[in-house]
């Protein structure tokens, strides 16, 4: 069973993703990768986490995939606060920009996701990738699938 089915599919988006937050619930690539869902409100969802070693490239920074990752989630998670129940989304299209690399010392980072737009079928989403500072280190846009129940 998957996290959404666990929650209940007969909750809109935002109610699955508030009531898996306040379970403590997290899904697998966030233990693997080390972020948290810190934010949820309609239309928006933000991610943080720490980059570490365990994310690290053999060129000696984080890998872009960390970035991708983070983003990926903040704007699928975005889109999914819009959904009614028994809708789902997936991922069709996602461009990551790399602004800054990142290290073991970069910190905390957040990733926010905001809805541009939510249809029948399609919808899109903008996301930042920044450090502590307010610094960009990535941002993206996603095209995503809305799947109807």
């Amino acid at each position: 069973m998957n996290l959404s089915e666990e929650a209940g599919m007969h909750l809109s988006g935002i109610e699955q993703l508030r009531a898996l937050a306040a379970a403590g619930r997290l899904p697998g690539i966030a233990e693997t990768m080390r972020f948290r869902l810190t934010e949820i409100d309609d239309g928006r969802a933000v991610f943080e986490g720490e980059p570490g070693l365990h994310v690290y490239n053999p060129i000696g920074s984080v890998h872009g995939g960390y970035a991708a990752t983070l983003l990926d989630s903040a704007c699928g998670c975005a889109v999914q606060t819009k959904l009614a129940p028994g809708q789902r989304y997936t991922t069709l299209e996602i461009k990551v920009a790399y602004h800054r690399a990142m290290t073991e010392t970069t910190g905390t980072v957040r990733a926010a996701g905001t809805v541009v737009s939510v249809g029948r079928r399609a919808a899109f989403a903008e996301g930042r990738l920044e450090d502590a500072g307010g610094r960009l280190l990535a941002s993206a846009t996603s095209s995503l699938l809305v799947i109807a129940a």
